[in-house]
């Protein structure tokens, strides 16, 4: 009787790990675990206290760049906590089979900024525009990953 709660403890355990390892597959590049992706995603495009004022200062110090290193031409901040905008790849948002994405079914304030003086990193500079009321587009891997878009109306 004593041996069945060790067995159980085991099979657990390797349940566990095999769920973990399947949740932290790669589904876009090596040795990147999709938590990896998220929190990535998070430092780059979730930031409930962005204002379109502070572009350049929250760029340069999250170090947001493109991926050879360089000033990225535009980056896109979601005025939400990570939650709300979690819930879009948790039944909040609808899927567009054809691009593969999912759109917010809410509307959230975006701040997009768009380089003005092309320098080589740390010193890239943006300006700042605040959007009020704008579906969000992210490819879900059972939390958001990537930004893609956002737009003031949508049509499927």
């Amino acid at each position: 009787m004593k041996t069945l709660p060790v067995h159980l403890l085991v099979c657990l355990l390797l349940i566990e790990a095999v769920v973990s390892e399947s949740l932290n597959d790669d589904v876009s590049g090596p040795g990147k675990t999709i938590f990896e992706r998220y929190k990535k995603f998070k430092r780059q495009h979730v930031d409930k206290q962005m204002t379109e004022k502070k572009c350049t200062d929250v760029i340069n110090q999250k170090s947001i760049y493109s991926n050879d290193n360089s000033c990225k031409e535009t980056n896109t901040f979601i005025l939400a906590d990570a939650n709300e905008v979690k819930s879009i790849c948790e039944g909040q948002g609808d899927y567009l089979h054809e691009k593969h994405l999912t759109k917010s079914k809410r509307k959230f304030k975006v701040v997009v900024c768009t380089l003005t003086k092309k320098a080589r990193k740390p010193r890239c500079q943006y300006e700042g525009k605040l959007y009020n009321s704008r579906f969000v587009v992210v490819q879900c891997t059972g939390v958001p990953v990537q930004y893609a878009e956002n737009v003031l109306n949508f049509e499927d």
